[in-house]
């Protein structure tokens, strides 16, 4: 066997950076997620060393300009309070919530997970593990809409609500027109708005996105699955929390002015936190993220999520999401 492009030999078999190959017939870019999460932890401390050396002047060079479109800054509860960054998790400087009063709430991941639990699976392919969600994985579309960052702070309960280092988020959500990629008529083939990012040291995990439309019969949302390691993620079954973020009135209410967005504001008016099937238990007290900025620079919207991993999840793969 030629030995592969990129690759080094070693006694037990071909390597790519001092990692063994999972597939020793593949090329690098075909070794799956799992070995995609490997090396990007493997790269997070020299990451980090860069950034840490830069971060002063990078926080010093990035102040936002003044914008004339309409704005508005929502907040749950003071608990939930952040900073808006658009760094990604694996920075040394990036906006980290409050600890919550209790922990997340299990919610349906509907009937569009994309997790191999309800029929696609964009967990095993390579590529998941990213960052900037809007563009499918094979250069395939991407979503348009107004730009959003969505900022998650993991909190590991079971050890002092220390940050959940090491842990892996899975997140997605519907496009402008309330569609699920994977799923909805005209987008199955396409994989945009989902994507993987692992837990750091400061417990955030940092996604480049767009802000979701309001679909009819559901409040406006954002899926997440929080998964207990890197290996774990390429089974559903694993997930320790799943749940969902709530997204402010205020901010949606600008949001939806935008073109992109051509049947959210009138869904939005047929439904409220209160009488919403997944929120409406308590009015997504534990859910309702903070959300700033503005339709032309794009929002942050930032929410704190205690994971208790004593505790039984009971959510999963069920009605309550269609798009």
């Amino acid at each position: 066997m030629s030995r592969i492009p990129d690759t080094q030999m070693t006694p037990d078999g071909p390597a790519y950076e001092g990692r063994l190959l999972d597939r020793a017939d593949e090329p690098v870019v075909d070794q799956g997620a799992p070995f995609d999460i490997r090396t990007l932890v493997s790269r997070r401390s020299i990451l980090g060393l860069v950034v840490l050396g830069a971060g002063t002047a990078t926080l010093a060079a990035c102040a936002p300009a003044a914008s004339g479109t309409p704005t508005a800054s929502a907040t749950a509860t003071p608990s939930a309070s952040a900073t808006p960054t658009a760094t990604p998790s694996a920075a040394a400087t990036s906006a980290s919530a409050a600890l919550p009063t209790g922990e997340i709430p299990d919610e349906t991941a509907g009937p569009y997970p994309g997790d191999g639990s309800n029929g696609p699976d964009i967990l095993e392919q390579s590529g998941i593990v990213r960052s900037d969600l809007r563009s499918s994985l094979d250069g395939g579309a991407t979503a348009t809409g107004v730009p959003m960052t969505l900022n998650l702070t993991i909190f590991d309960t079971a050890n002092g609500d220390v940050p959940f280092a090491g842990a892996a988020v899975y997140v997605w959500h519907c496009d402008d027109q309330g569609r699920y990629s994977m799923y909805s008529s005209g987008i199955e083939n396409e994989t945009y708005l989902r994507g993987v990012q692992v837990v750091g040291s400061d417990g955030v995990v940092s996604f480049t996105s767009i802000f979701p439309g309001c679909y009819d019969g559901r409040w406006p949302h954002i899926h997440f699955e929080v998964y207990p390691s890197v290996d774990a993620i390429t089974d559903a079954s694993n997930a320790i929390a799943t749940s969902q973020v709530a997204l402010p009135q205020a901010a949606c209410e600008v949001v939806y002015t935008d073109a992109a967005y051509p049947s959210s504001a009138s869904n939005l008016t047929r439904v409220s936190l209160e009488s919403d099937n997944v929120f409406g238990d308590d009015g997504g007290a534990l859910e309702l993220a903070t959300a700033t900025g503005d339709n032309a620079t794009g929002w942050t919207v930032s929410l704190g999520v205690r994971v208790d991993t004593t505790t039984t999840p009971t959510a999963g793969a069920m009605p309550g999401g269609r798009g």
